[in-house]
């Protein structure tokens, strides 16, 4: 069984973030960058599988982005991951959901995978689009935000429990399929010290546009159906407003200033 799991190198929740010179990006000066923290679940839950598995089952780590996207494949390949490629080319920059998910489906569709695993949504822009994307591209069945997963003896069905408003649904597909992660399906595990020594030595493999059944206006900006057109910072909150008085008096500024600042009510 071939298990593929997408990651991406996001900025830590930590990180102050500041918008870039030209309005329309982030400053990655100084930025902390880590693997996205749903793709984790996304990792460990491929190595679960191999692990329960006991067969040939390879796990293989995808990344798209800059040099610094390699780091979150050498993570992967840290936790147990046995491949990974870095998906990077001048051609793929400013390219948005939809692009972005046409390069990366080309480049998983010749391992053949029995299973694509990514996290529900990237923490940077939150758009959630490019796995059900990918699996669009390449004409799977998927299931969404997933916080059970269950592959059948023979390999041929995978069971997934994914969240809904209201509750749960349990949805079964024949593989191959596309599943994304979401919190509590696992709890990911830290990488060992033989795991990073290994890693740091194992060969990870690049693909550019020249490797890709695609052309250049297809991909990156060019092949994009949105652009950013501009980044604002959020507006700065007002100064705290004290209400003096008895509790009274303080209650009927509050409801004051609740309809008529505010107007909340």
């Amino acid at each position: 069984m071939k298990i593929v799991v997408l990651v991406k190198s996001v900025p830590d929740t930590e990180s102050k973030i500041k918008i870039g010179a030209d309005g329309t990006s982030i400053d990655p000066q100084g930025l902390k960058f880590i693997m996205n923290p749903y793709d984790e679940f996304a990792v460990e839950e491929g190595l679960r599988i191999k692990e329960r598995l006991k067969d040939d089952t390879t796990v293989v780590a995808v990344s798209m982005g800059p040099e610094r996207a390699v780091e979150v494949l050498r993570t992967a390949l840290a936790m147990g991951a046995d491949d990974a490629i870095h998906v990077s080319d001048p051609a793929f920059e400013g390219g948005d959901a939809q692009a972005n998910a046409r390069v990366l489906a080309e480049v998983i569709r010749p391992l053949s995978p029995d299973l694509i695993l990514g996290g529900k949504q990237a923490i940077d822009y939150d758009a959630a689009q490019v796995c059900p994307a990918i699996a669009e591209y390449l004409g799977m069945p998927q299931a969404l935000i997933v916080s059970e997963l269950k592959i059948s003896d023979d390999k041929k069905v995978a069971t997934a429990r994914r969240r809904v408003e209201g509750g749960d649904e349990m949805v079964e597909m024949t593989l191959p399929a596309l599943v994304t992660c979401e919190k509590g399906l696992n709890e990911p595990r830290y990488a060992s010290l033989p795991g990073i020594m290994k890693a740091k030595k194992k060969e990870i493999k690049k693909v550019g546009l020249a490797d890709l059944p695609l052309k250049a206006e297809s991909v990156g900006a060019a092949g994009s159906k949105t652009k950013v057109v501009k980044y604002h910072n959020l507006p700065e909150r007002p100064p705290v407003k004290m209400i003096a008085g008895d509790a009274a008096a303080q209650a009927a500024e509050l409801v004051r200033l609740l309809r008529e600042e505010a107007k909340v009510i």
